[in-house]
C-alpha cells in the first residue's frame, strides 16, 4: 500500500542527524564512529533528535546507524559481537520509542510514520573521507561488501525497521552489491540513494542515470521503493533527478541534499548555505521526487518547510 501512496503523494523524510546532535553540544569531527557513538554514550539524545523531526512534520525517521558496524563497535568501543549487534538494534528501538511518544503527544495526528534503518556505505566505517569518493570500491570485492553489510541489515530488520535506507552510496559497485543482498530478505523494502558532487555523476564518477537504472533492474521485484540522491549540494539535485527520471519510467525518486556547505576531513564543515533547500522544492517535484528530506547540516526547521510544501501539494493531488 505504501508503495502506491508514494507514487501519488510527497512523503517527508527527516534531516541531518549528527547536525542536531552537534547543535545539542556533541562533537564528532575526529570520532571514527561519528554519531553512532552516541548509541553507546547517550541514547536518550538520539531519541530527542527523532522527536524533533517528528514534531516538525517528518513522515519517515532514519536510525542512528549510518556509521554503525560490528567491526567498528568492536574496535573502537571494545564490545563483543552480541553487544555490537545489540547496539545496532537499539538504533531502531530508539526511533520506535520516539515515534510512540510523538503519537501519544499528538492525539489528532493519525498519519503513518515509518522507521528507516540507515545503511551507510562501507567507506563511512573507514573514517577517512573515502565515502565521498568511493575509491575503496576498487579494492573491495562484491562478496566482501555483501559480507560487511549483511549483519547490520539483519540487525535492523530483526529490530523492526519498516524499510532500509541504502544511502550516500558513492559508487555503483556497492549499490549493486546491496541490490543482490536485498534478494536475501524477500520481505524487506528499501530505497537507494547515491551521493554526488556534480550535476550528472556519482561521487565515483559514474553516470547517475546509468547507475540508477542498473540498480532498478537488479533489485528484486517490489522491494525497491525509490531511488535517487542524497548528501549532494541542493543546486545539483534537480539535474541529477532529471537524469534518473529520464530512464526510470516513472519509478519513485528520493532526494535529500545537504546544506551546500563543504566537508573537509580535517576541518569539518566549511562555508555557508548557498540557498535554502526549500527554494528548490518545485524543481525537485517537477523532476519526479516523491520522498524529500535533508542530509548533512539540515535541521528540523528545513524539514518543516518541506512539510508545509508537501501538505499543499498533496491537497492539490487529492483535488485533482
Amino acid at each position: 500500500m505504501w508503495n502506491e501512496c508514494i507514487k501519488k503523494c510527497i512523503t517527508v523524510l527527516d534531516g541531518g542527524f549528527s547536525t542536531e546532535l552537534e547543535r545539542n553540544g556533541f562533537s564528532f569531527l575526529h570520532d571514527p564512529l561519528w554519531s553512532a557513538t552516541v548509541l553507546h554514550t547517550n541514547p536518550e539524545a538520539i531519541k530527542d533528535v527523532h522527536k524533533s523531526y517528528l514534531e516538525r512534520g517528518a513522515d519517515i525517521i532514519t536510525t542512528a546507524s549510518y556509521q554503525a558496524s560490528i567491526g567498528g563497535f568492536q574496535k573502537h568501543l571494545g564490545l563483543n559481537l552480541d553487544e555490537s549487534k545489540r547496539l545496532i538494534k537499539l538504533s531502531v528501538e530508539l526511533a520506535e520509542n520516539a515515534k510512540q511518544d510523538h503519537l501519544k503527544e499528538s492525539i489528532s495526528e493519525c498519519k503513518e510514520i515509518l522507521i528507516a534503518g540507515s545503511v551507510g556505505p562501507y567507506g563511512a566505517a573507514l573514517a577517512d573521507g573515502s565515502e565521498y569518493s568511493g575509491k575503496y570500491c576498487d579494492k573491495v570485492s562484491h562478496e566482501e561488501l555483501i559480507k560487511w553489510h549483511l549483519p547490520r541489515i539483519q540487525c535492523l530488520l530483526d529490530a523492526g525497521a519498516d524499510l532500509l535506507a541504502f544511502e550516500t552510496m558513492p559508487a555503483v559497485k556497492e549499490a549493486e552489491a546491496l541490490m543482490k543482498l536485498l534478494h536475501d530478505f524477500p520481505h524487506a523494502k528499501a530505497w537507494l540513494s547515491f551521493s554526488s558532487q556534480s550535476m550528472h555523476y556519482t561521487c565515483n564518477g559514474e553516470d547517475i542515470s546509468s547507475a540508477a537504472l542498473n540498480c532498478i533492474k537488479r533489485a528484486p521485484s517490489g522491494q525497491l521503493v525509490a531511488v535517487g540522491v542524497n548528501c549532494c549540494p541542493a543546486e545539483f539535485a534537480g539535474s541529477l533527478l532529471k537524469d534518473i527520471a529520464s530512464v526510470s519510467d516513472g519509478f519513485p525518486l528520493i532526494v535529500y541534499p545537504n546544506s551546500g556547505e563543504k566537508w573537509d576531513h580535517q576541518q569539518g564543515w566549511t562555508g555557508e548555505k548557498v540557498k535554502p533547500n526549500h527554494t528548490y522544492l518545485d524543481t525537485w517535484v517537477n523532476a519526479s521526487a516523491k520522498i524529500i528530506g535533508g542530509c548533512c547540516r539540515t535541521t528540523p526547521e528545513d524539514i518543516f518547510h518541506i512539510h508545509q510544501f508537501a501538505c499543499e501539494k498533496n491537497k492539490e493531488n487529492v483535488v485533482a
